[in-house]
C-alpha cells in the first residue's frame, strides 16, 4: 500500500512539474540562455539593386471571399516586378475562385488549377517543382502582408547559412480591425524571439515566411502542420539556420467563433504528434540547441494534456491527505469556471485571469482532441477553410 501511494504521490508532483516547466520555467530558461548566444541579429548589406528572384505563392481553398483583396496586397509588394513571380495554387476549388484569380493573369499572377482535391501538402509539393524565384515566400489567401515585409525577409539570404526567415504574424480582432495581439499571443512571440537568438528557431507560421527553393524537401501527403515541417527538414537536411525578423509582419483575422479556434487547435494537436514522427531526428542532443527547444517548446507542449490527467487522476487518489484535499478543489474550481466562461455568450468581456484559464484549458483540450485524430488517422491533410468574419455576418442576416 506504501508502494502504491508513493507512485500515486510521483505521478502528482511530477505532472505539475513537467506542466510547470512547460509554461512557466522553460521560458524563463531560454530568455537567460539567449542572453549568452551570439544572434545573428541583422541581415548582411548588399549592393544596391541585388535582389534575388522571389516567388510569393499562396495555396488556397474556396477564397472567393478574400481571394481578390489579397492578390491587390500581392501586387502592391514592395519588390523588383521583374524579380518577383506570384503564383496561386488550387486545391479543387468548388467556388468562384480560379476566375477571380484568371482576372489577374495579365498582371502576372500564374494560376495553377488542380481539379482535384488533394490537401495543401501536395497543392505545395507540385507548385514548388513549377515555381521560379530563387527564394519562395509562403503565405495565405487571409494575410494581408506589409509592402515592405518581402524585402526585409529576402534581405536576410545574403547569407548562405540562412535557409528559412520567418516574419511576425500580427492578429486582429475581425470586427474592429484592431490589433488582438493578447498575452498569450505575446508570450509565443517572446519565445520566438529567444529561440531566434539562441539559434534554435522552430518551423514558421504559414502567413509569412521565406525558404530557399533548393532546400525544399517534398513533405509527405498527410501533413497536416506544413509550416511547421517545410524549414525543419530543410534544418535537417542542410542545417541551415532558421531566422526571425518581428519587422517582417503580416496580418490576419482570428477566427470570428470559438468553434472554428477550437477546430484549428485540434488539426494543429493532430499535426504536432504527426510531425514527431517526421523530425524526431531534431531530438538528438548533437544537434544542439534547437534538441533544446523542440523537446521543450513542443513535444512536451503537446504531451501537456496527458500531464493534466495525470496531475487530476492522482490529485482524486490522494484527497483525503489535507494538501491534496484543498489543491483538488483548486483545480475543480478552475476547470469549473474555464467551462463556464466557456459556455458564456461571446460579447461578455470577461476578466483576464478567467480568460487565460479559459485559453490554457481550451487550448489543452483540443490538443487532446488531436491527438484521438491523429492515432484514429481522423483528421484528413485536406483543410477545412476558417469561416472568415464576412462571412460569418452574412449567414446571421
Amino acid at each position: 500500500m506504501e508502494i502504491y501511494k508513493f507512485f500515486v504521490v510521483m505521478v502528482f508532483w511530477t505532472s505539475a512539474a513537467l506542466t510547470l516547466y512547460v509554461y512557466a520555467i522553460y521560458p524563463i530558461v531560454v530568455w537567460w540562455l539567449s542572453r549568452w548566444s551570439e544572434p545573428m541579429d541583422r541581415p548582411p548589406s548588399s549592393p544596391a539593386g541585388e535582389w534575388p528572384s522571389l516567388t510569393l505563392l499562396i495555396a488556397a481553398y474556396n477564397e472567393e471571399a478574400v481571394i481578390e483583396e489579397r492578390l491587390h496586397n500581392a501586387l502592391a509588394m514592395d519588390y523588383p516586378p521583374d524579380r518577383l513571380e506570384i503564383v496561386i495554387g488550387l486545391d479543387g476549388c468548388s467556388d468562384g475562385t480560379a476566375a477571380i484569380v484568371r482576372r489577374f493573369e495579365d498582371r502576372g499572377v500564374r494560376l495553377l488549377d488542380h481539379s482535384q482535391r488533394r490537401g495543401k501538402a501536395s497543392v505545395l509539393n507540385g507548385a514548388m517543382a513549377q515555381v521560379e524565384g530563387e527564394i519562395v515566400l509562403m503565405s495565405d489567401a487571409n494575410t494581408e502582408i506589409d509592402p515592405q515585409a518581402a524585402r526585409r525577409l529576402v534581405r536576410w539570404f545574403r547569407d548562405s547559412r540562412v535557409g528559412t526567415v520567418v516574419g511576425r504574424l500580427v492578429l486582429t480582432d475581425p470586427s474592429s480591425g484592431r490589433n488582438a495581439d493578447g498575452l498569450y499571443w505575446r508570450y509565443e512571440s517572446f519565445l520566438k524571439q529567444c529561440e531566434g537568438r539562441l539559434g534554435a528557431l522552430l518551423g514558421a507560421n504559414g502567413a509569412i515566411y521565406a525558404i530557399r527553393r533548393d532546400l525544399y524537401v517534398p513533405i509527405p501527403p498527410e501533413t497536416l502542420i506544413d509550416d511547421f515541417v517545410i524549414p525543419l527538414l530543410a534544418k535537417l537536411r542542410s542545417g541551415c539556420a532558421i531566422v526571425y525578423d518581428c519587422h517582417a509582419a503580416a496580418r490576419e483575422e482570428t477566427p470570428p467563433d470559438v468553434s472554428s479556434e477550437f477546430h484549428r487547435r485540434a488539426r494543429i494537436g493532430a499535426g504536432g504528434f504527426q510531425s514527431i514522427c517526421m523530425l524526431w531526428r531534431l531530438l538528438d542532443p548533437r544537434r544542439g540547441w534547437i534538441a533544446f527547444t523542440f523537446l521543450s517548446h513542443k513535444v512536451l507542449r503537446w504531451l501537456c494534456p496527458f500531464f493534466m490527467i495525470g496531475l487530476l487522476a492522482s490529485n482524486a487518489l490522494l484527497w483525503d491527505h489535507p494538501f491534496f484535499g484543498w489543491a483538488l478543489g483548486a483545480q475543480a474550481v478552475f476547470y469549473i469556471v474555464s467551462l463556464l466562461a466557456m459556455l458564456a455568450p461571446r460579447g461578455l468581456r470577461l476578466p483576464k485571469p478567467i480568460r487565460l484559464m479559459t485559453m490554457f484549458t481550451s487550448m489543452n483540450a483540443a490538443l487532446l482532441v488531436g491527438f484521438v485524430r491523429w492515432l484514429r488517422k481522423g483528421q484528413k491533410a485536406a483543410w477545412r477553410r476558417t469561416t472568415r468574419m464576412a462571412e460569418a455576418s452574412g449567414a446571421l442576416r
